[in-house]
């Protein structure tokens, strides 16, 4: 089933959102030439931010509230998992919470 009306309109405003917590500032940190993402923190904020922000969507993809299609065609999120999913993955194992980040980490697992 193709991207609603109210798909787009949960895409904006997950947009704003990640404009207040800090997503630009973020992406541009964990895109930079010197970020290292094997040693990066789940906890540093713009780690945190990426990790957040993903969460949410892919909870709502999962749970078929926004299309998993228009999604793809908007974010680049197996590029952004890889950047710190390393980060997710460690946390994961810290906490001994194996759903921590999941639905993200599934996201980028569904995009080519």
């Amino acid at each position: 089933m193709p991207g609603t009306r109210e798909d787009a309109t949960l895409i904006v405003e997950l947009a704003k959102w990640g404009a207040m917590i800090g997503l630009p500032e973020a992406s541009r940190k964990i895109y930079a030439d010197d970020f290292d993402a094997e040693r990066a923190d789940a906890l540093d904020a713009e780690v945190e931010a990426v990790l957040t922000w993903h969460e949410t969507i892919g909870t709502l993809v999962k749970n078929h509230l926004l299309d998993r299609d228009l999604v793809y065609d908007w974010l680049w999120v197996v590029g952004s998992w890889d950047r710190v999913g390393p980060a997710a993955l460690a946390a994961r194992e810290k906490a001994g919470v194996p759903e921590l980040f999941e639905n993200f980490e599934e996201l980028a697992k569904g995009q080519s």
